[in-house]
């Protein structure tokens, strides 16, 4: 009797491992609570005096993160600093009326978020947030002058005269919070503020 050889075992098929899910990317997430609690710990404890680890405890991540984006405490105040104000190019300004537009702008750069409002007090903080805040009116603020005050060699005394107003008034509304200049309607600050940042502008020389 022939001997029955055992069948051939039936091929197993092969198991596949799914490949392992993306994390959703959380760069832009992590860098802005390293940013908002950046500027809260300078604000509060002058650039000596904050460190990483506990910009990094108020973020609620390892410092090591924060080193990963930034580099050091330094390469982060500067990123805490670099502000865009985002005015419009001088010469889509009208002449006419410069002084409404900037402080309306302004207005809706304050309430848009805190982020300004942040820097600011950083900047009347610590010595190097000042010279910073300097520089970002200076170069932002500075071609608008230029461009529209009458005499060309006025135009940095004028810039600085229009940041005195704006920044006068981001300082006692939103850092200060004077009770009477957070309860002022924005119609009102811009009719008391613009013809100020107007005349500072383009009025001749007194």
């Amino acid at each position: 009797m022939p001997v029955k050889e055992p069948s051939a075992a039936a091929p197993q098929p092969a198991t596949q491992s799914s490949p392992p899910q993306a994390s959703p990317r959380r760069s832009d997430t992590t860098r802005t609570a390293i940013l908002t609690a950046a500027r809260e710990r300078f604000a509060a404890d002058g650039y000596e005096r904050a460190t990483i680890r506990a910009i990094a405890k108020d973020a609620r991540i390892d410092p090591s993160m924060v080193m990963r984006y930034y580099g050091s405490k330094e390469g982060l105040f500067a990123a805490v600093l670099d502000v865009d104000l985002r005015l419009p190019a001088p010469e889509r300004l009208n002449r006419q009326d410069v002084g409404h537009a900037l402080v309306q702008h302004f207005l809706d750069l304050w309430e848009e978020n805190e982020v300004l409002t942040a820097v600011l007090r950083v900047g009347v903080t610590n010595p190097a947030g000042a010279e910073r805040m300097q520089g970002i009116f200076r170069d932002q603020l500075l071609p608008i002058s230029l461009h529209l005050c009458p005499d060309p060699e006025q135009a940095p005394v004028r810039a600085a005269l229009t940041a005195s107003q704006l920044l006068g008034l981001a300082l006692a509304r939103y850092v200060l919070r004077f009770p009477p200049a957070v309860a002022l309607p924005r119609e009102e600050i811009v009719a008391w503020l613009a013809p100020t940042v107007q005349r500072y502008l383009t009025a001749p020389h007194p």
